[in-house]
């Protein structure tokens, strides 16, 4: 242990003179000089605004920072729970069955297989082969014995809608006690031990069965069995599922509901017959081994919703695939039969959910990266504006003869009692406000952020105050050049940004995530979401920002300096001074420039996002619909309805179309939705909704148009050459009885400009004539359909059968009301409620919003550091330039115009910057599948693409100029009203 001296300075306030003092004190060799505490107490309660504002700053910082992965993982758990949900239980429940014992097996044997015992024990066993996170739901899983071949029942009295009799399964179901309530009769019960020569069971029904097959309690159903008589099965009672769609009734839907079945046979009438079951005792499961229903036994595992987690996705489907065809398989079938097989479809499942949360995580990342960014600026520059308001303390240390060390590790202690504590308090403010979640990740987060905190103010002065100086030089852009290093740093992030966008552009020109899960191999989910999640989206709009506040800032002093010198000429030196005084603007600069830039392009890119959310579903419900709302009947609409719905409120115009849906063209096979439409109302709706515009007159007889041309929102193309529909008139030798139509490509390909017979549903036929082709039309969404004019339809195709009605603000219920029962009303409003239906979507846009609205309030948080760094120095400069007679109105337009340059370069590079940043990644962000994840058919090219929103770039920009002013302005009020003796002190302002 060695000994060393160390230097330290006591104040003394007895006497009020400062005094030195040599303290000898022994440390280990190769430690650093611990803390004291009085000194550290002594600095905190120098100055308390300072430890409240870090230690509120850390404590906002480490909330935020530990509730995003909670968040998150919050939203994505709801998401997976939500889609094995909304999946029937027959596709996520994993089911396994086996045929009854039969190798060397005796008759007794195979009997004693079927009992409850024996299943009970290899239900058990299946159990434990499942691995985790995989789990099974006890209360949700079953087993039992079932015939897989339905049985003929020779009652006449049960329904036969095409005279073939009905058929039954016979299933023993454990757990039939637990999951049903009685209605009517007993459950049924076995006397003795049951063989498979028992010619009598009881079996009981469930309500629906009850109800569509006419089945009471007491009834007998003979059904076949193997070389004796029928086997009888009486009714004794009759059964309702406590839950009717859990997995235990909805896993096999036969035993809970009987369906009406159609024979796979050709004929003028279709064959059809009631399939039904019978739920015996599973006492009663040997019976079934002497009927030909060719028994199974089954045990069905439903997923515990509790045990599914996204993060271990990967690890779920590799327990899903050890059971299908690993080593699972191989358990199970060592101890229940050699050729046992297990089945699900959870994989599939699981693999939707991979190919939604893929789409979804890059987007979210964007918002993630931003904030984080901007609020690491805002640390640092707490710890810049800290080090500079100890500057002169700690270069007075240092020529003392403080080490460097020494310093450092002093002003760590000193911010670690502050930001530790705060940062305690924010993890477990997050862990209130988002009370689920993985803890480790939040923890880590936290740590790192009060890492941060303890370590800017330290590394600050470890910079500063390397050198032992006591005066600093001027540090302003006029004087400091950028040196080499910077340069080259400055050219690494134009370099990695560069590559970002242009590998993000190519990504998804060449298709994007889609073509990652299209392997559909569930061990790849994991791997599938982290290649088409990638952090090239969330990163690009960082580094743009990054790239754009290093370019300002070198290029901002130039033109300043420049209109100096003209404004120098001009009367009062308010405008002058303020123009130099700008042009000569501090070196930390930057920092305050990069935090405004990365918030405004991330709040620019995040409105974006979310506003190209909201018009991809508005979007996508005038797609469905074709209007602001659609009400539509398989028959006639009633005579009075379109009348009473032109009357009804918010009800602008409604346009009456007769919709064929069975029309074939020249005779075919194949079929075409036909519309019949009254062609100046329908134009001027198909304007309106920017769905495929056309003139009128092209519907119209006599007049035709070439089918080429365009129409707004690039809705139509042109057939050219490749049709022959271009530039056909009617009076070039076609038949003039044609009707004019519109159509799509599709059809239009098929059939060209030449007449063609239609015949359509009442097997009336008429000659069309394609005209005009668009991609989109209103009265039928899809990518086949044909225009006509309604007026020249016979009076049974020209029945009107829809209404399309546009109008702001309608009345759902008004509009219900007077169609009644006799149309189905859809509104554009309700159709695009649909499209939001997972967690993962709407859990994504609240966090998306709220990491926005973080990124912006930190990005004026540096704002306002900045102007309170300053705020000394401009108090002087006003309290001097007062004593040479400027004036308060003077002073306060010398500090907003000296403010208004930055503030405008800030809000004008900022909206540039996000314009910039939206139009570089727009081709490689498809906002499918958070705007447009209810499955169907994909939505037509750039209804769910990001475009620049023009109030996500201006607004955030103009509020940080009018703060930025505005302070300004407040703070030379304040100045104005305060003497100037304490500025004018000496050595108080450099």
């Amino acid at each position: 242990m060695g000994r060393r001296w160390t230097f330290a300075r006591r104040t003394s306030v007895r006497r009020g003179v400062a005094r030195r003092t040599f303290a000898r004190r022994g440390v280990p060799r190769l430690g650093v000089e611990r803390p004291v505490a009085p000194w550290i107490r002594t600095r905190l309660r120098a100055a308390p605004g300072a430890a409240v504002a870090l230690a509120l700053l850390v404590t906002a910082s480490v909330c935020l920072a530990a509730s995003f992965p909670r968040a998150v993982d919050r939203y994505e758990d709801a998401g997976l729970r939500r889609a094995v949900a909304d999946a029937t239980a027959s596709r996520t429940s994993v089911q396994v069955s086996a045929p009854p014992p039969k190798l060397g097996a005796t008759q007794g044997e195979r009997e004693a297989g079927l009992r409850p015992a024996a299943l009970r024990e290899q239900y058990e066993g299946i159990l434990d082969v499942v691995e985790r996170p995989l789990a099974a739901d006890p209360a949700q899983s079953t087993y039992g014995v079932r015939t897989t071949k339905p049985l003929e029942a020779a009652e006449k009295w049960l329904p036969r809608p095409s005279g073939l009799p009905a058929q039954m399964v016979l299933a023993a179901h454990e757990g039939l006690a637990e999951h049903a309530r009685l209605r009517a009769g007993r459950l049924p019960r076995t006397d003795g031990t049951v063989t498979a020569a028992a010619p009598e069971l009881e079996a009981a029904v469930t309500t629906e069965t009850a109800e569509r097959l006419r089945i009471k309690v007491g009834s007998v159903i003979h059904v076949p069995a193997v070389e004796r008589a029928p086997l009888a099965v009486r009714i004794t009672g009759i059964v309702a599922p406590r839950d009717h769609e859990g997995a235990y009734w909805a896993t096999q839907p036969v035993l809970r509901t009987p369906s009406l079945r159609q024979l796979p046979t050709q004929g003028p009438e279709p064959s059809t017959y009631w399939l039904g079951a019978l739920l015996l005792a599973p006492e009663a499961a040997p019976a079934l081994l002497g009927t030909p229903g060719a028994p199974a036994r089954y045990w069905q595992l439903a997923p515990a919703a509790s045990a599914l987690a996204a993060n271990d996705l990967s690890r779920l489907a590799g327990a899903i695939a050890a059971l299908e065809s690993g080593p699972g398989l191989l358990k199970v079938r060592a101890f229940t039969d050699p050729v046992a097989d297990v089945s699900t479809e959870l994989d599939d499942v699981l693999t939707s959910y991979a190919e939604l949360r893929s789409g979804i995580r890059p987007l979210v990342a964007v918002a993630a990266f931003g904030s984080a960014t901007v609020a690491v600026v805002v640390l640092l520059m707490a710890g810049g504006l800290a080090a500079d308001r100890r500057r002169s303390e700690l270069a007075l240390l240092r020529a003392r003869g403080v080490s460097l060390r020494g310093l450092t590790a002093r002003l760590f202690a000193e911010t670690a009692v502050v930001a530790i504590p705060a940062a305690a308090l924010g993890l477990g403010a997050a862990l209130l406000a988002v009370p689920y979640g993985r803890l480790s990740y939040a923890a880590w987060t936290a740590a790192a952020v009060a890492l941060l905190a303890c370590g800017m103010l330290p590394v600050r002065a470890w910079i500063t105050h390397r050198a032992v100086r006591v005066h600093g030089a001027r540090e302003d852009l006029a004087s400091v050049r950028p040196s080499r290093r910077r340069t080259v740093v400055e050219l690494t992030l134009l370099v990695l940004a560069s590559a970002a966008v242009f590998a993000l552009r190519s990504r998804g020109t060449s298709g994007g995530s889609a073509g990652v899960a299209d392997s559909g191999d569930p061990a790849d989910l994991n791997a599938s979401a982290s290649a088409s999640g990638d952090q090239l989206v969330a990163l690009a709009p960082v580094l743009i920002g990054v790239i754009a506040a290093l370019v300002l800032v070198r290029l901002y002093p130039l033109p300043l300096r420049r209109l100096a010198r003209p404004a120098g000429r001009l009367r009062g030196a308010v405008g002058h001074l303020s123009l130099a005084r700008a042009g000569r603007t501090s070196v930390s600069t930057v920092l305050p420039l990069l935090a405004l830039l990365t918030a405004l392009t991330t709040a620019a890119f995040g409105g974006s996002v979310l506003a190209g959310i909201t018009d991809a579903r508005d979007r996508a419900a005038l797609l469905s619909l074709g209007a602001d709302a659609r009400v539509e009947t398989m028959g006639a609409l009633p005579a009075a309805l379109p009348a009473q719905l032109r009357s009804a409120p918010g009800v602008r115009e409604a346009t009456t179309l007769s919709i064929g849906y069975e029309a074939k063209p020249e005779a075919g096979v194949e079929t075409v939705p036909l519309a019949g439409v009254e062609p100046d109302g329908y134009a001027r709706l198909a304007q309106r909704t920017h769905l495929g515009a056309f003139p009128a007159g092209a519907l119209k007889a006599g007049t035709a148009t070439g089918a080429g041309g365009s129409t707004a929102e690039g809705g139509s193309t042109g057939t050219g050459g490749s049709t022959g529909a271009g530039g056909a008139t009617a009076g070039d030798g076609a038949d003039e009885s044609a009707l004019p139509a519109l159509a799509s490509p599709t059809v239009a390909d098929r059939f060209g400009t030449r007449p063609f017979p239609v015949r359509l549903e009442d097997r009336s036929t008429i000659s069309v004539r394609i005209t005009v082709v668009r991609e989109l039309t209103p009265a039928v969404s899809g990518t086949e359909f044909l225009v006509v004019d309604r007026a020249r339809l016979a009076a049974v195709p020209a029945r009107p059968t829809a209404l399309l009605l546009t109008g702001d603000h309608l009345d759902a219920g008004a509009l219900r009301k007077a169609a009644g029962t006799a149309a189905d009303v859809r509104l554009r409003s309700d159709e695009r409620a649909q499209y939001v239906d997972s967690p993962l979507q709407s859990g994504a846009e609240h966090v998306y919003t709220v990491a926005v609205a973080a990124g912006s309030g930190y990005a004026v948080l540096a704002l306002l550091l900045a102007l309170i760094r300053a705020a000394p120095e401009r108090a002087a400069l006003l309290a001097r330039l007062r004593t040479m007679g400027l004036t308060r109105s003077q002073g306060r337009r010398l500090l907003v115009l000296e403010a208004l340059p930055q503030a405008l370069l800030a809000a004008v590079g900022g909206a540039l910057t996000g314009w910039a940043a939206v139009r570089l990644l727009a081709p490689g962000v498809d906002l499918t599948a958070v705007a447009l994840a209810t499955p169907g058919g994909a939505p037509p090219p750039g209804t769910a693409a990001l475009h620049a929103d023009p109030a996500s770039l201006l607004l955030p920009a103009l509020a940080v100029l009018l703060v930025a002013t505005g302070i300004a302005a407040a703070q030379a009020w304040w100045t104005g009203r305060r003497g100037s003796v304490r500025e004018l002190r000496a050595g108080d302002a450099r």
